[in-house]
């Protein structure tokens, strides 16, 4: 009978979806019928994309200027600034100074952010993580803006405004904020499977880091390096954090979002502030122009990466944070990023999302900012003189001088004149083009299943326990049952086991075929060519590079220990831990059940750094419970504590406790597995302790862990 009621309600569905859009035909702002709304006109397949294009002109700009003033993307930011230093020359690849003087300290403004909230979203949101990072080079302004992945969702720029548009809150009732679990996302994901690599990522633990200074970053495109004989290689970009790449489990971002919305911002600017200054090597891939084929996926695909166990990375500097920003508004939010800002030695290639940004970037800041001259707003200006012909504009804050605004000219003796190579001129690289216009991709753009697969495989159990935990819970936001079958159809492409793990959670067998071809075009012009998904590959079953189980676990520097004390505590177990732990530059926190003062069994006073009822356990690393009965008789009293250490097990993080310590640890689900755990520690030495917080999580306990009550 439900069956029957179900399938008459899908009928009504289907009639009203056929009443409403009442067989409309697509159309630009003029009037003028569309048939490809997917691809930018290309000079040939794999080609360059062409400033002809005014569809591809019209769809971005009505998109850039959605939104004024916040940024329609990555909206929610924090930024720092620093210096960047060489440590490798790599003349050999590029010309770029930035590149050939290892004496050079070049200074940088880097923002982080999330791509999907609004400005007022929390920061640990499941999402991608903008990392742009702006090089004032000698040579002039390099804009590296990347994300936390290294890839995109998207193979070309036309298909962006949708992307967004599906990922926002919905437009009928401005909901769900800073979140992908819902119909609209879903609808588009599951009948465009370009967009399964990065979002396999965005299911997995790389989508909720635990601080910007642990998370990687990208510059995701396929670039050029030009050096000195004009000889070209292709380079991806890596920033590798010094810290390792951590994440936090989603149950403790939820909780961390409503005890500090602010928490990957605080982070950032604590650490700086407390001289933990944040750091990354910066690491390239080089592939010779001669082998631009020889992959089995296409360079130019901006939703493939290169595995790093095919073509390691290489470091060649370091990037350092020191300081923060004087005026959030003045430095973080009127930054502006622009992939096109590069200098000579660094060119684009023809990918194709690459190329839609060049433009869409200019616009949107033209938007944002309000003038033509926003490169005048001091966090924007080279470090260079600027001299060139532009003229007045709105919020003009120069004063041009002189008569002349024109080249050529003789009244202003030819100035500014233009510059030569062997004065550092900028000049395009030489890449031949002969092909036909046409609105197309290439067929070696469609492997839609590889990399997502190969980035399942290379992940532990316990992270593809987290890849399965998130799609159910995505998945599980959906109303419409056809798109969570369609989803779960799609995923079982990419890996059986996990499409079968996320069904059961959701309920639902996954379909073993569906009725239309994945990305349907409806109502595209039947010549249209259409650009459908081949067979999943095998061409490497692992690259360790993937998994976060093989990041740096050598530092516990900036980790927030948080030590459960009352008046009566230890000062002799406090002070030896806070000794190994501080030496190890770890931040240690007094929590106590009030705020003010404690006075420890040596009569001495400690400032309280957070009262128990004030904050939550999920904002820090690990415990530490220091002797001393007044001080337990009291934390016995408190059920909060008891609550802290059971939530700190349950996510898998270090516990410590000596002498009477024990005592608290004894009233919680701890007790029945302390003498058994790798990371719990009664009376143990300050250096198994530190060794523990170092790697992060015990994820050996995750089965027992799931047992801790609510």
């Amino acid at each position: 009978m439900a069956k029957k009621k179900e399938s008459n309600q899908k009928k009504e569905d289907l009639k009203q979806f056929e009443k409403d859009s009442n067989g409309k035909v697509m159309t630009t702002n003029q009037g003028l019928k569309v048939n490809d709304t997917n691809n930018s006109l290309k000079a040939g397949e794999r080609g360059s994309t062409l400033l002809e294009d005014f569809l591809l002109r019209e769809k971005i700009t009505h998109f850039d200027h959605e939104r004024i003033p916040e940024r329609i993307v990555h909206a929610r930011g924090s930024g720092a600034h620093g210096y960047f230093e060489l440590t490798k020359n790599i003349k050999k690849y590029s010309k770029a100074g930035i590149f050939n003087d290892t004496n050079r300290k070049t200074p940088v403004f880097v923002r982080f952010s999330t791509v999907a909230g609004s400005k007022g979203s929390p920061d640990l949101a499941r999402d991608v993580r903008g990392f742009a990072v702006k090089f004032y080079t000698q040579e002039g302004t390099w804009d590296l803006v990347g994300n936390n992945m290294p890839i995109f969702f998207i193979q070309d720029a036309m298909k962006f405004p949708d992307l967004i548009h599906s990922v926002k809150p919905e437009p009928n009732k401005e909901i769900p904020q800073a979140a992908s679990a819902h119909d609209t996302f879903y609808d588009f994901i599951s009948r465009t499977t370009e967009t399964l690599h990065n979002q396999i990522w965005v299911m997995s633990d790389r989508a909720i880091p635990r601080s910007f200074r642990m998370m990687e970053g990208f510059g995701i495109h396929t670039f050029r390096l030009i050096n000195e004989k004009n000889e070209a290689h292709f380079v991806k970009f890596h920033w590798k954090p010094v810290l390792g790449v951590h994440s936090v489990t989603w149950d403790e971002a939820v909780k961390i979002n409503g005890a500090d919305p602010d928490f990957h911002r605080r982070d950032l600017w604590d650490a700086i502030e407390a001289g933990q200054y944040p750091e990354w090597e910066l690491g390239i891939q080089v592939v010779p122009e001669k082998d631009e084929h020889k992959y089995e996926f296409d360079l130019l695909d901006p939703t493939k990466l290169i595995p790093e166990e095919m073509v390691p990375v290489e470091i060649i500097g370091k990037m350092t944070l020191n300081r923060n920003p004087e005026n959030f508004f003045a430095e973080t939010e009127q930054v502006a990023f622009l992939p096109g800002h590069i200098v000579p030695g660094i060119d684009f290639t023809n990918d194709p999302l690459l190329q839609g940004r060049l433009f869409s970037y200019r616009d949107t800041q033209l938007s944002r900012l309000g003038s033509p001259n926003f490169h005048q707003i001091p966090i924007n200006r080279p470090v260079g003189e600027v001299h060139n012909n532009q003229r007045d504009g709105h919020m003009q804050m120069d004063i041009p001088k002189g008569q002349t605004a024109y080249f050529p000219n003789s009244l202003g003796g030819g100035c500014p004149h233009l510059a030569k190579m062997a004065e550092g001129a900028f000049t395009s690289y030489e890449e031949r083009i002969d092909a036909k216009k046409i609105r197309t991709r290439s067929e070696s753009f469609n492997d839609h299943f590889s990399q997502p697969a190969l980035f399942y495989r290379s992940l532990e159990d316990w992270e593809k326990q987290h890849v399965a935990d998130a799609y159910t819970f995505e998945l599980g936001k959906c109303n419409h049952k056809h798109i969570k079958e369609r989803m779960l159809w799609v995923i079982s492409q990419i890996d059986k086991k996990l499409a079968k793990k996320v069904g059961e959670g959701l309920g639902l067998n996954v379909p073993k075929a569906i009725d239309k071809p994945i990305n349907q075009a409806i109502g595209a012009d039947a010549n249209t060519k259409e650009q459908q998904p081949s067979k999943a590959k095998n061409y490497l079953e692992k690259d360790k590079a993937l998994s976060q189980a093989h990041t740096k676990f050598d530092s516990i520097a900036t980790r927030q220990i948080a030590v459960l004390v009352a008046d009566g505590f230890s000062g002799k177990d406090y002070e030896t831990m806070k000794k190994a732990l501080e030496k190890e530059n770890a931040m240690v926190k007094l929590v106590a059940p009030h705020g003010g003062t404690v006075t420890c069994d040596q009569d001495m006073d400690h400032e309280v750094d957070a009262a128990i009822m004030t904050t939550e356990s999920v904002l820090f690393d690990a415990i530490y419970i220091p002797g001393g009965k007044s001080s337990l008789d009291k934390l016995l009293n408190v059920p909060k504590y008891k609550v802290f250490i059971n939530e700190t097990f349950k996510y898998c993080k270090a516990i410590a406790a000596d002498n009477e310590g024990e005592t608290l640890i004894d009233e919680t689900f701890v007790k029945e597995y302390k003498n058994d755990d790798d990371a719990v520690f009664i009376n143990g030495k300050p250096k198994d302790f530190i060794d523990a917080i170092a790697k992060h999580r015990n994820w050996d306990r995750m089965d027992v862990a799931s047992k801790v009550p609510a």
